[in-house]
């Protein structure tokens, strides 16, 4: 049986990871520091499903590196999720967001270079790597923005770290990247467009998506910073699951590689648009107000999934109508949770 660590484990990826990777037959570590609210629902919900199929180690990838040391000589595949997540936070405590995205990827990669079971990492990391995206001309329509000339940011586009928190996961992209090229570690970055899910408890400043659905369910007026037609591809958390699995498996192909991952054109939505299919789904319009653009807000994103449909034969199966529904309706069936 092989053994997969993951860090940041308790997290909304890190479960629905667990989650398919025993499904798998692997062995489950997941090593988190249990900074985010909720974090304890996760793992009592990994629990119905799966007992005592996995292990849940307290630690932080900065300061317990000699934990982390020892629990990577027992993995054969590391999926690092451990981050700080949100632009806003890393403006505002830019130290703990350099720590944790760029010590902590390291320690990581260190973990995994001196492991004799010479583990595949797997890394995710973000569009914001690629900045404003001020390059490419951008229409502004009724409700949406509009790329002019392209369909999507492929990984050729110039990397353009912009915010503290650009410019940590990016120097942590680059790092994965290099530790393939100069130590041969079997490495593979992913840089995620907007995931969402089941078992997300988003918060404003992270995870738009669940956090726009839980507060219309409180109750709540939700805060449109900019102007409501910012365009983000939304990819379902199973399909980014698979991708990771896929990687694994030809991890002979692609180690060393980057891949942008996203749910492309198709799947491409500005916040007003979104508004609309929530206000269906209560059937009721929700309160909302506007509020200043934020700091390294991109006006719209659309990851070009060409590279990773070539390369590893993957492609998306829940489009956004169905990935919403499936959203919407745990966090209905979770509402008392939720609510408290």
């Amino acid at each position: 049986m092989k053994t997969m660590l993951i860090t940041g484990g308790c997290g909304f990826i890190g479960i629905n990871a667990a989650d398919h990777f025993i499904n798998e037959g692997y062995k489950i570590i997941l090593f988190d520091n249990f900074s985010r609210a909720k974090i304890e629902h996760n793992v009592n919900w990994l629990k119905k499903k799966h007992g005592k199929k996995f292990e849940v180690i307290k630690g932080d990838v900065v300061y317990d590196v000699k934990k982390l040391n020892e629990i990577s000589e027992r993995a054969d595949v590391i999926l690092h999720l451990a981050a700080q997540v949100a632009v806003t936070t890393s403006i505002t405590d830019p130290l703990t967001d350099i720590n944790t995205n760029v010590m902590g990827t390291y320690n990581v990669l260190e973990a995994a270079r001196r492991s004799e079971r010479e583990p595949i990492v797997i890394y995710s990391s973000t569009n914001k790597v690629y900045g404003g995206l001020e390059q490419f001309k951008v229409i502004e329509g009724e409700k949406k923005y509009e790329f002019e000339d392209i369909d999507g940011v492929t990984e050729n586009v110039n990397l353009d770290f912009h915010s503290p928190y650009g410019c940590s996961k990016g120097a942590a992209d680059q790092y994965v990247r290099d530790y393939a090229r100069v130590y041969g570690l079997k490495t593979v970055v992913f840089r995620q467009s907007c995931v969402y899910g089941e078992n997300q408890y988003g918060v404003e400043d992270q995870g738009w998506i669940a956090w726009f659905i839980i507060a219309s369910l409180l109750g709540k007026t939700i805060t449109v910073y900019g102007n409501g037609k910012q365009v983000r591809d939304i990819l379902f958390v199973d399909d980014l699951v698979m991708a990771y699995d896929k990687a694994i498996k030809n991890i002979n192909k692609v180690k060393g590689e980057i891949f942008n991952i996203g749910g492309g054109k198709e799947n491409a939505l500005s916040l007003l648009e979104f508004i609309e299919i929530l206000n269906k789904l209560l059937g009721k319009k929700i309160e909302y107000a506007f509020s200043d653009w934020r700091q390294g807000d991109q006006p719209i994103f659309i990851s070009d999934n060409t590279k990773i449909i070539k390369s590893l034969n993957w492609n998306i199966k829940i489009g956004y109508n169905e990935g919403i529904k499936r959203i919407f309706n745990w966090a209905k069936n979770n509402f008392a949770l939720i609510k408290n």
